[in-house]
């Protein structure tokens, strides 16, 4: 049983960056999609990135093209979430999901077997 803990949330201003960990114990990330999603008050969760179950193939939302970046680490037991020029829309609480049958077209979708618990991330102006 995989499970997923984030780490790495917190209170930034506006224009700053953060980086965001998702470990996995009880397994590793190799052969699984790992992607992050990102839920903020009152509004649905929306996916943010995506990196392939191997290789460095790797998918955004377009709201975070450019300022996000998303990386798995060589003994692939944490995928990384890069985030820089942070602003207030990107405030929400922050998961990490993993799959290892998930197709790559529907990454954006679902469903993924494994979820961390979130993290909240914070941006004030």
């Amino acid at each position: 049983q995989v499970q997923l803990v984030e780490s790495g949330g917190g209170s930034v201003q506006a224009g700053g960056s953060l980086r965001l960990s998702c470990t996995a114990s009880g397994g590793t990330f190799n052969g699984r999609v790992t992607a992050w999603f990102r839920q903020a008050p009152g509004k649905e969760r929306e996916f943010v990135a995506a990196i392939a179950r191997y290789g460095t193939n790797t998918k955004y939302a377009d709201s975070v093209k450019g300022r996000f970046t998303i990386s798995r680490d060589s003994a692939k037991t944490t995928v990384y979430l890069q985030m820089s020029s942070l602003s207030t829309t990107d405030a929400a609480v922050y998961y990490c999901a993993s799959d290892r049958s998930i197709i790559w077209s529907q990454i954006t979708l679902g469903p993924y077997a494994y979820w961390g618990q979130g993290t909240q991330v914070t941006v004030s102006e």
